[in-house]
């Protein structure tokens, strides 16, 4: 298998994604190939500019099960690692939202399987 590092499909040339959403649906992060064989493998990072505690929820790959939710308390004025390597596929999507719109942003890149 060959991947090709490229920016998030929510991103501008790489750039953070402000998370301004506070409720499901959020703001899209990624949307994986529409392939149910090829493979996104997905690195995020969160920085949270406030000066307190926000609670940011990732939406991957659907919006009504809590068992799609990964929840993050991410501290002040920081930069937090999230998401270390999953895969999203089949046009499956990545969503954000945040107990204060924005004052997150999300950074990172996708490994594209070709």
């Amino acid at each position: 298998m060959a991947y090709t590092r490229e920016p998030l499909s929510g991103s501008t040339h790489g750039r953070g994604i402000k998370v301004a959403a506070t409720g499901t649906p959020g703001t899209t992060i990624h949307t994986g190939q529409a392939s149910t064989t090829l493979t996104d493998v997905v690195t995020l990072y969160a920085t949270n500019t406030d000066t307190v505690t926000r609670r940011l929820t990732l939406e991957w790959g659907g919006t009504t099960a809590v068992d799609d939710h990964l929840i993050f308390d991410l501290p002040p004025k920081s930069v937090v690692p999230i998401v270390p390597d999953l895969i999203i596929r089949n046009s499956l999507v990545v969503k954000a939202f945040c107990d204060t719109a924005n004052v997150v942003s999300i950074f990172g890149f996708v490994n594209v399987e070709a």
